[in-house]
């Protein structure tokens, strides 16, 4: 590991799955016969390069890609008890209803999310602890012999966990985020035990607004919320402060997000959760101006701000002199030494799923890195 004296990269976890292991994800999560040992080393593999790659591009802080998660918050049913994959309806976002055109351009595009629906129909516990070590055995081999300052690894947080996997067990929505957060409390201790720092991964706290809360007024959202960030700040208890990240997000795709609650109104709530750095979209044309809602909050000293300087949902190629721009608005809110330069989202939230070319993603990382160079000169 390497000390540089510049501001520091990074980005929010998940990257494309390379084509063999996409095929080996989908047919694995679908319950057909797979080649376990195939798709071990498929993964294995993939982390690696995946690592290769962004240390080369010079990523400071590198993830694993999330390269054995079919999607980043349903990969649990794969690890946690009481899920059942069924039938039950899935909320839309309001702009896309707003907008049923533009909905229908997007699935016949397949620019939509296919992914099987995980239901919650039985006790929820932490069970099968072998894809997690797994993963965090790959992301250790992976990293010996990089040039890079650290790594994180992803895992949802109780809220969106609970807004993607419905529930029909437990007696009410506070029971269920309570046994989701025990659970999950397993794996958030595992990875900072394992020396990687933990990516919370949060867009409860945003995109929740227009999906699963889209009926009700802003404060019976921000009032769920709330409980959300007790449910998390509690299974986070045994984990410091400096060692936890969260994202924040709104959705990632490619739609109007003309009823995306505006961070005025959350930065508050998202400053009281334990993570010491926020990560939250600052590239994309809806949440390109929010840097004045960070500086018109009360943001402690002990926290960092990750600004999305590259936007997930577009194959445009943002120029190193706008990223820097970008990264020094928020270096004038906290200093320099407290921003993270880093992306609006992931590149492959859902397997198989994203809207930039694999290679363009690249790219995109490459004027990231050549940005937050230029505004370190600055």
């Amino acid at each position: 590991m390497s000390v540089r004296d510049h501001i520091r990269t990074t980005h929010v976890g998940s990257l494309p799955r390379p084509g063999h292991l996409l095929a080996l994800l989908n047919a694995n999560d679908r319950g057909e016969r797979t080649d376990t040992a195939a798709l071990a080393e498929a993964v294995e593999s993939a982390v690696r390069e995946q690592v290769r790659h962004q240390a080369e591009v010079g990523i400071d802080l590198v993830s694993d890609g999330e390269m054995s998660k079919i999607g980043y918050a349903t990969y649990i049913r794969h690890r946690l008890s009481g899920f059942e994959v069924g039938d039950a309806p899935r909320a839309t976002p309001a702009d896309l209803d707003a907008f049923p055109e533009a909905r229908e351009r997007l699935v016949r595009s397949g620019a939509t999310v296919q992914y099987l629906r995980p239901i919650c129909r039985g006790p929820v516990a932490y069970q099968n602890f072998e894809p997690l070590e797994t993963d965090l055995a790959n992301l250790r081999a992976a990293l010996a012999g990089r040039d890079v300052l650290g790594a994180f690894m992803n895992a949802p947080s109780p809220g969106i966990v609970a807004l993607f996997q419905p529930n029909e067990y437990y007696p009410d929505e506070d029971s269920y985020l309570a046994a989701i957060a025990d659970a999950m409390k397993v794996e958030y201790d595992r990875i900072v035990a394992a020396g990687f720092a933990l990516q919370i991964d949060a867009p409860d706290l945003g995109m929740g607004r227009h999906n699963k809360y889209k009926d009700v007024s802003d404060e019976e959202f921000l009032r769920r919320a709330e409980v959300h960030v007790e449910v998390l700040n509690h299974a986070l208890r045994d984990v410091p402060a400096e060692r936890a990240r969260i994202h924040l997000c709104w959705g990632n795709y490619e739609g109007p997000h003309t009823f995306d609650i505006p961070v005025e109104k959350i930065a508050g709530l998202v400053l009281r959760a334990k993570p010491a750095t926020i990560l939250c979209e600052a590239a994309n044309p809806r949440h390109g101006h929010d840097w004045a809602g960070w500086a018109a909050a009360k943001i402690p000293d002990d926290k960092i701000l990750a600004p999305g300087v590259i936007d997930t949902t577009t194959n445009f190629v943002e120029h190193p002199e706008l990223v820097a721009e970008r990264i020094l608005r928020y270096a004038d809110i906290v200093g320099r030494d407290r921003v993270l330069a880093s992306t609006d989202c992931g590149f492959g939230t859902f397997a198989g799923w994203g809207g930039v070319v694999p290679e363009i993603c690249w790219e995109k990382l490459r004027s990231l890195v050549e940005g937050a160079d230029i505004a370190s000169r600055a």
